[in-house]
């Protein structure tokens, strides 16, 4: 299978210079293992451990023995959320030398995870997030088909539409029947049944009650399953933007899932003919817009800004001091409405963009400029294509 050069690898490289352990996190089949190779393959002598491999977890059956005969290279583990017992060896390991680059820690994303590791590693670990491939990353790939067959790698580069699909079908059952498993208290028919409403529903404001409602289930797990999917990086809540200005702001978080492929497969949608048809098409691209910026922007804090008179922008990003406002248009020829601009008297941000798919950007109005899918990764710049 074809592989893309990532935006991200230049990153794990600079924080293994700056920390002892470095985590790269993302949901299963998103191609981190393939980024791990590629920054090992740099480092004569290191050492990579599957622990979905039986040989490779008996070799940690004393993990403090182990992993001390290798004090001197990187040690790459993957699929680490199955051993959360060997956080307290990794920082004894890193407290004895104090060295940078020690260990590479790959897992599929959880809240137990996160809070177990951050709690014992404190001060050791750098987190990084792998998204599925980014349309970046992936120049030769035409933005109907990228769009459609979403980021994972298996999916994007499948040899026919039928073949992708099937994939996806099959990531989705998986993901439900065995990387869901290893956490408790979940039942996989509500998962999927709340999976598919959030499809549906995809880029709306939060409410959980309806959702508990439709569901038979109380509000509370309906948030619970929610905070699940997003743990795993399956789903993204954006929280709003709040401002000093004594605005009506709408204060319930959007819930978008993370892969346009992936909820087209929850959709039935089989092509992506019916995609463009579908009536959420517009939320589907807020969704492929957001999952890009998560990729290309890791340290930005997205919000969206909404007041109860109509007034609002979809994204606003900060960075580095820096405040940028995205508003999302699935049309060639975008138009923004008097409601977005008076957003920009509130925010009062660096730059607008309204992200389009169109084939170039071009400047629509001495406060907007249209971006296209490719010149996403400038948003930041000081003079931003075009």
């Amino acid at each position: 299978m074809k592989t893309y050069p990532r935006l991200l690898e230049s990153l794990v490289e600079a924080r293994l210079a700056e920390m002892p352990v470095v985590a790269l996190l993302c949901p299963r089949q998103c191609g981190k293992t393939t980024l791990a190779g590629l920054i090992l393959a740099r480092r004569p002598g290191a050492i990579r451990l599957d622990l979905e491999r039986p040989s490779d977890l008996a070799k940690l059956s004393d993990p403090e023995f182990f992993l001390s005969r290798h004090r001197d290279r990187l040690v790459c583990i993957d699929e680490v959320q199955r051993r959360p017992d060997l956080f307290p060896v990794l920082r004894a390991l890193c407290d004895e030398t104090g060295a940078n680059g020690r260990f590479l820690i790959l897992g599929s994303a959880s809240r137990d995870l996160l809070r177990q590791s951050s709690e014992t590693l404190a001060g050791r670990i750098a987190y990084l997030r792998l998204t599925p491939l980014l349309f970046s990353e992936t120049p030769d790939v035409p933005l109907p088909a990228r769009f459609w067959r979403g980021g994972f790698p298996r999916s994007l580069l499948a040899a026919t539409d039928n073949a992708s699909l099937e994939w996806r079908d099959s990531f989705v059952q998986t993901f439900l029947e065995r990387d869901l498993m290893l956490l408790d208290g979940f039942a996989p028919e509500t998962m999927r049944r709340l999976w598919t409403m959030l499809a549906h529903e995809n880029g709306e404001t939060a409410n959980y009650t309806r959702l508990g409602g439709s569901l038979g289930v109380s509000d509370h797990t309906v948030r619970r399953y929610v905070d699940l999917l997003q743990g795993a990086f399956m789903a993204d809540a954006v929280p709003p933007f709040v401002s000093n200005l004594g605005k009506r702001l709408v204060k319930a978080p959007k819930i978008y899932l993370s892969d346009t492929g992936i909820t087209a497969a929850l959709l039935g949608v089989r092509s992506f003919d019916d995609l463009y048809a579908h009536p959420g098409f517009g939320h589907l691209w807020e969704q492929f817009v957001l999952a890009q910026l998560r990729g290309c922007f890791p340290d930005a804090e997205i919000f969206f800004y909404r007041t109860s008179n109509g007034t609002e922008v979809d994204f606003v990003l900060r960075r580095r001091g820096r405040t940028v406002a995205v508003e999302c248009k699935a049309s060639t020829a975008p138009a923004v409405t008097r409601g977005n601009t008076l957003a920009l008297d509130d925010i009062r941000p660096d730059r607008a963009f309204v992200a389009a798919p169109v084939a170039a950007s071009y400047p629509l109005s001495p406060q907007w400029t249209v971006l296209s899918p490719a010149d996403l990764p400038t948003l930041f710049d000081e003079r931003p294509a075009p």
